[in-house]
């Protein structure tokens, strides 16, 4: 299996990070190869099989993997000792309800899963915090990247200039049309003076740019744009690479997008 890693992070001796990728997995088409979800109707144990792959490769126990179940919401949950491993073997044991975890737990594999929605990763390395968000549009409509960020500050007193995050991987400003309702939820949760939904049509379409979006939103918190690196990989254009939901007609695999304290 292969994994990307962002230059940014990948300086700091403190933690271990990963985007997988698509390969080198056991999974069957067309959830073809490594996917590590149990919640889109890949075989489970094939599943097990792809996340024992993945901890094998971080050095990790598989227990230690920590999952939540997604909802497109903007909730952010802080992972303390108990909640170690929630969701690693299946899905019904993931932490319920959320698309953000934060935690300053040594040893705890923070996880998202996505296949065209934002990852992002964030880590502070002065108060050895990591965290970890799922933003499909929904969420980055409703800011669950500033207020991943601003649990960092007001939950451990980070300094938004000590963060440092990671915009993985998702479906880009070239490929996510999006119609007049989604245009509108754009303006009225991101303001009228953003440009992130572009080549406005007269049909009434246009293309989100979700990776500006949530930038936007990161530095609106306080950190530093240079703190901030963006994959710019788009999902739909790479299906050889990464699940793309949109492209591949919504019946795919998820890849992993996470981060461990050590």
């Amino acid at each position: 299996m292969s994994v990307w890693c962002f230059e940014n992070l990948s300086g700091h001796e403190g933690i271990d990070h990963f985007v997988t990728t698509r390969g080198g997995g056991s999974s069957r088409p067309p959830y073809d190869a490594l996917n590590l979800s149990f919640n889109v109707g890949d075989d489970p144990e094939t599943v097990l099989n792809n996340r024992t792959t993945l901890a094998e490769a971080l050095g990790i126990p598989l227990a230690n993997l920590t999952t939540a179940r997604q909802i497109h919401d903007a909730r952010v949950k802080i992972v303390p000792e108990e909640l170690r491993g929630k969701g690693s073997t299946n899905y019904q044991s993931a932490i319920d309800g959320t698309d953000a975890l934060v935690t300053n737990v040594a040893g705890v594999c923070l996880m998202v899963l996505s296949a065209d929605c934002v990852p992002i990763l964030m880590y502070d390395p002065a108060k050895k915090i990591i965290g970890v968000v799922h933003a499909g549009w929904k969420g980055t409509l409703r800011l669950i990247a500033r207020k991943t960020a601003n649990v960092f500050q007001e939950k451990f007193g980070s300094s938004p200039h000590d963060i440092r995050a990671g915009i993985g991987p998702s479906i880009g400003p070239c490929c996510f049309e999006v119609g007049p309702e989604v245009m509108s939820q754009a303006r009225d949760g991101l303001g009228t003076g953003q440009n992130y939904v572009r080549n406005k049509s007269a049909g009434g379409k246009g293309y989100f740019d979700l990776w500006g979006a949530n930038l936007k939103q990161l530095v609106q918190a306080g950190i530093p744009e240079e703190n901030i690196e963006v994959a710019g990989a788009c999902t739909c254009d790479h299906t050889e690479v990464f699940f793309s939901h949109r492209c591949e007609g919504g019946k795919t695999g998820r890849f992993g997008s996470g981060m461990v304290i050590r």
